[in-house]
């Protein structure tokens, strides 16, 4: 089958199309971004600007062309940070919905951390023993750790580099004492999940996912995306505090130049790199190995799974309607 996953973030919303085979490895046909950084568009009281909500509906309805084009046969579309914290969520979900026809779920971010989970133990295969995840967003800061297929603990923290970055940094650099702020901040946040997750036991393996670690790898000299998938990358902590020490003293427009940042999320760099340094710090994480899936592959491989009738019953994930396992495929189809 030819199946879509369409994911609203803070920073992007990011089009994957696949052609997936039950038991298969997903397929990548088409993989289209639109740099939005939606959570920008959040006025004082929290809600969505019109301008916000009118660039997303545009980028909804260029992804459901794209669809289209793609002869793609279901859909998975989702929101995770920026939506699931704006104050008029439910208007600019109905909004988009009548708009585009694509009825986007809200992704709450304990499932994050669960459909990540679940692509990066795919990833990695049995053999990867004790598991634990992390995954810095714009918006949040998913974890996740375990032995099987869902994390026997998960957890979002409102500590994405987007988020962190508007909230704790008014100059460009940062100035020094914004920075220790930061860190003061970021241990207090850190220390109650890290105790449950360290609970779990010592991981046999420490990952982390998506695109803050993989420029973070990138400038302390992982190899490139050129080299492919399944290349090994890793981020030290070693190797990440000497990069502190240089990236926090750059304005987001030199940062922008260097190889592997992204220009639209170079003003993120620095909080981006303070998040992964304390996180794994209160972990005692010396070494992350970064891997190339997360959420949307978690997503793909927990639908087949449903579509294969060998989900099993997540009984850590809570019992609401977005519970794992339970996301649902979007009213508008697309052709195929």
């Amino acid at each position: 089958m030819r199946l879509g996953v369409l994911d609203v973030g803070s920073n992007t919303v990011h089009l994957l199309v696949v052609d997936a085979v039950r038991g298969g490895h997903p397929t990548p046909m088409t993989s289209e971004k639109t740099e939005l950084r939606l959570a920008e568009h959040l006025d004082a009281a929290g809600a969505l600007t019109q301008a916000g909500a009118d660039a997303l509906v545009k980028a909804v309805e260029r992804a459901r062309a794209a669809l289209e084009a793609a002869e793609c046969g279901d859909l998975l579309a989702f929101a995770t940070s920026a939506l699931r914290d704006a104050a008029n969520s439910a208007e600019v979900l109905a909004r988009v919905r009548a708009e585009t026809g694509i009825a986007l779920q809200v992704l709450p971010g304990v499932d994050e951390a669960r459909y990540t989970f679940l692509a990066v133990r795919r990833w990695y295969g049995w053999s990867a023993g004790q598991l634990l995840v992390l995954d810095i967003g714009g918006g949040s800061l998913e974890l996740a750790a375990g032995r099987n297929e869902h994390p026997a603990a998960a957890a979002s923290l409102p500590l994405g580099a987007g988020r962190l970055t508007r909230e704790w940094f008014t100059s460009d650099p940062p100035g020094r004492k914004e920075i220790d702020a930061l860190r003061a901040h970021l241990d207090e946040e850190l220390a109650p999940i890290a105790r449950r997750l360290r609970a779990e036991g010592e991981p046999d393996l420490a990952v982390g996912t998506s695109k803050t670690f993989r420029s973070l790898a990138r400038l302390t000299g992982a190899a490139p995306s050129a080299a492919g998938l399944r290349v090994r990358r890793t981020l030290s902590a070693s190797g990440l505090r000497q990069l502190i020490a240089f990236v926090t003293r750059m304005s987001s427009a030199d940062l922008a130049e260097l190889e592997g940042v992204s220009p639209s999320r170079a003003h993120q760099l620095a909080a981006g790199a303070l998040v992964a340094e304390a996180t794994m710090r209160a972990l005692d994480v010396p070494v992350l190995e970064i891997c190339p899936w997360a959420l949307r592959e978690g997503v793909i491989l927990r639908r087949l799974d449903l579509l294969d009738g060998t989900a099993q019953t997540d009984r850590s994930a809570h019992e609401g309607p977005h519970a794992l396992g339970r996301l649902t495929t979007t009213e508008a189809r697309c052709s195929g």
